[in-house]
């Protein structure tokens, strides 16, 4: 089981590097327009941010809809230490992550005794609840939002951004925490009996998330120079919820389609505004009729790549001793 996981991740390496060649190439030399430019910087960004959130929804089996307000304390946090206290965008970044994930701790030792629909509603009003915070604190801008923040996030921060956040929720995954977390999304009450700390897991699995969703903020605000409450509203959550419940509730691979197939959707229907809830709707219908589980499931392609290619050297071995 390691012996392929340490495969799978010198696999997952090697697929990132030619990726992310070949993506700097078509950047640097302007082969993609301004329009594929920004929709590549924006899938990265949705990419961390359904990837962290499907660790809270997917693995661990809550119902979180605060994303975008931990987003926006990374985006504001990363921005005042840039802006005022002028340090590094490095240290901004682990400014942004690391406030976003002590909030995420702070909120989840109350909130995450609840479940269901009560704790949809806690972490619904948590994300307001800051961005309402936001817009009445007039050193960061309030309503007007922080403006004049340095253009520091380029193409190689993101993309390997993303890389490391997928790499640690895929190997919390395959830990004993992530075994925990799926046994608390499984059957609570058996995970318990098994000596399973349910709100230990729970609020370990809303913190990690929490980091990720920070540092996607401080790339966000320091890729568009401008950090503004709205960009940080309900709505920002539930595209961010949309992507996971796409892809699939438990599939890294099904954060990624997920954020791809959302980020090009509302990228083509950017003319149409008011019919895009529309379009996520009939989505959702469509989905729920014939993969109610999501695009992949709880699966992800790694393992059904690596399972065919397994079995079929079994087969080629058993088809050898025959001979």
């Amino acid at each position: 089981m390691i012996k392929q996981l340490r495969k799978e991740d010198a696999l997952f390496l090697a697929i990132s590097i030619v990726v992310f060649v070949v993506f700097q190439f078509l950047m640097s030399e302007r082969i993609l327009s301004s329009f594929w430019r920004l929709n590549i910087t924006v899938i990265c960004l949705n990419i961390i941010l359904a990837s962290s959130l499907n660790l809270i929804n997917g693995v661990t089996g809550q119902f979180s809809l605060g994303h975008a307000g931990l987003m926006a304390i990374g985006a504001y946090v990363s921005a005042v230490f840039t802006i005022f206290l002028h340090t590094p965008f490095i240290v901004s970044l682990i400014a942004g992550a690391g406030a976003a994930g002590l909030l995420g701790f702070l909120i989840g030792v109350p909130t995450l005794r609840l479940e269901g629909d009560y704790l949809a509603i806690a972490t619904l009003g948590m994300g307001e609840i800051i961005r309402i915070c936001i817009l009445n604190i007039p050193q960061v801008g309030g309503a007007s939002g922080l403006s004049g923040i340095p253009n520091e996030t380029t193409f190689s921060w993101l993309f390997f951004s993303m890389i490391i956040t997928l790499f640690v929720i895929k190997n919390i995954l395959h830990s004993n925490k992530g075994r925990a977390c799926l046994a608390v999304r499984e059957n609570s009450i058996a995970a318990e009996a098994m000596g399973i700390n349910i709100t230990k897991t729970k609020v370990f699995a809303f913190t990690v998330a929490s980091i990720f969703a920070g540092l996607a903020g401080a790339l966000f605000s320091h890729y568009f120079g401008i950090a503004h409450p709205s960009s940080f509203t309900f709505m920002r959550s539930f595209d961010i919820m949309t992507m996971v419940v796409l892809g699939g509730l438990g599939s890294i691979s099904g954060s990624i389609v997920g954020a791809v197939i959302l980020t090009f959707i509302t990228a083509a229907m950017q003319s149409y505004p008011e019919y895009r809830m529309i379009v996520y709707a009939l989505l959702l219908i469509v989905l729920m009729l014939y993969r109610p589980n999501g695009i992949f499931g709880s699966h992800e392609v790694a393992a059904l790549i690596w399972g065919k290619w397994h079995k079929r050297g079994e087969k080629d071995g058993a088809v050898v001793e025959n001979k």
